[in-house]
């Protein structure tokens, strides 16, 4: 099975005898899912003409021709009409035929001094930077909303759970915070991650730089990287950022994925917390009566597919000598469904938690039936004198009594705490109930509603 492809349409010399293999080239063509990074391709090389011209690498009429072709090319495929060819590889080497098609001899210059080596891992990194700003400002939308939920829910009790089991009783507001703190550190990571991708690989060429005087720092203003890569083997042939980004994408998930699976908690009937708006959920196709939340099930799936791209660009790497390989090929599609699927999710996200309806009654329900206040019980004895130990174990004994009589601790009659312990005075029900649990948790980050209202503050 061959190929009809005439070798002087490839990019590379005449050296080899017969034309590539119709099956190679479909199994090493990119082009089909690198072709959405054309519009940084075409960025770069502009970036690259000019610096040329101005270092008189080309004249002023080759980079005069390369931007009006540039120009056409951009609006051919914004439109649709640009041909994509297989035979042509990738986007790089497709927008090249093109503009040598439009301008002759001009095209053939553009690729002075670099490679496709070099050029690839600028167009990488210029997408990227894009996407991870759009990822940023999502998960500051999303932020957005757990505030806006949070407070109109500072005064509402939960049960708080360690083990699912209930353990202490919290706010919504409070609760919902938490997820805020977390998608605030994803939000610091995908910042701190974008400096690092931030750096130009152009003119490191294929592997060992080139000796036509380039400005690299001109290409650098111009694309707005803020530094320029200092080895040429190491630019053109690690993927770190990548594999950082898809670490720190992982974490964004792993978060979702948790507050997924709260979600689809308190939705069930056995929590009935929750419900969230019919337009992210599903039916049943033979059970009426259900209403299933899909959009966070299908995201605590998703974090395992976003998860299995960061390993696969991990294990991508780990066996690759310098400089560039052509297994590198293979970061692109997990990098891009990475960001792909974590920037469709925390759209869909921010708007689904602003919809979510509250059954505050439930809530406190279920925060009664756990002896949530038992811990108040002890802080309260350690203050009356008692050592913490041996408070623990005294109002071990009155849960254990309530639990035999069918009791919540705040309904326990005065006798009976005395019975427990003589120093439990009246003041002892301003604790028991969940309202003064909550109320009394004042400690800088704690649950108190004064203390939900201080962190709801602006950042």
């Amino acid at each position: 099975m061959s190929s009809s492809l005439d070798r002087k349409q490839q990019a590379w010399s005449a050296l080899f005898s017969e034309p590539v293999d119709a099956l190679v080239q479909r199994y090493t063509a990119s082009v089909g899912f690198d072709k959405r990074m054309a519009t940084f391709d075409i960025q770069g090389s502009l970036a690259h003409a000019r610096m040329l011209a101005a270092q008189r690498i080309i004249s002023a009429q080759d980079l005069a021709d390369i931007e009006r072709g540039m120009v056409q090319i951009e609006q051919e495929i914004a439109s649709g009409a640009f041909e994509w060819k297989l035979e042509l590889e990738d986007v790089h080497l497709n927008i090249e035929a093109r503009l040598t098609q439009l301008i002759g001899d001009a095209g053939k210059r553009l690729h002075t001094g670099r490679s496709r080596n070099d050029q690839v891992a600028t167009d990488i990194r210029l997408w990227l930077r894009a996407a991870i700003d759009a990822i940023v400002d999502q998960l500051e939308a999303l932020r957005a909303a757990l505030r806006e939920v949070a407070a109109a829910h500072v005064d509402t009790i939960m049960p708080g759970f360690t083990h699912l089991q209930v353990a202490q009783p919290v706010t919504f507001g409070h609760h919902l915070l938490a997820y805020v703190e977390m998608f605030g550190r994803d939000a610091e990571r995908m910042r701190d991650c974008r400096h690092r991708v931030n750096r130009l690989p152009l003119g490191a060429a294929a592997l060992a730089g080139t000796s036509y005087p380039l400005d690299r720092e001109q290409v650098a203003r111009e694309l707005g990287f803020e530094a320029v890569s200092r080895n040429s083997l190491d630019a053109v042939s690690d993927r770190d950022f990548a594999i950082e980004f898809c670490a720190a994408a992982s974490l964004v998930m792993v978060h979702v994925s948790r507050l997924s699976e709260e979600l689809v908690l308190w939705m069930s009937q056995a929590f009935g917390f929750i419900a969230l708006p019919d337009r992210y959920c599903t039916g049943s196709s033979i059970m009426p009566q259900k209403k299933n939340p899909d959009v966070p099930e299908l995201a605590r799936g998703k974090s395992g597919r976003v998860i299995g791209h960061l390993n696969a660009l991990l294990v991508l790497m780990k066996g690759q000598p310098l400089a560039y390989n052509k297994d590198n090929q293979e970061d692109k599609e997990p990098l891009f469904d990475t960001a792909d699927t974590l920037l469709d999710t925390l759209t869909l996200f921010a708007d689904m938690v602003r919809g979510i309806r509250v059954n505050a009654a439930a809530m406190e329900a279920a925060a009664l039936k756990g002896y949530a206040t038992a811990t108040d019980l002890a802080d309260y004895l350690v203050k009356k004198g008692l050592p913490f130990r041996d408070a623990h174990e005294v109002v071990a004994h009155a849960v254990r009594a309530c639990s035999a009589s069918g009791r919540d601790l705040a309904a326990l009659s005065l006798d009976e705490l005395k019975a427990l312990n003589p120093a439990v005075e009246a003041d002892v029900f301003e604790v028991l109930t969940l309202r003064g649990s909550v109320d009394s948790r004042r400690v800088y980050g704690g649950t108190a509603p004064s203390e939900v209202r201080r962190m709801l503050s602006p950042d």
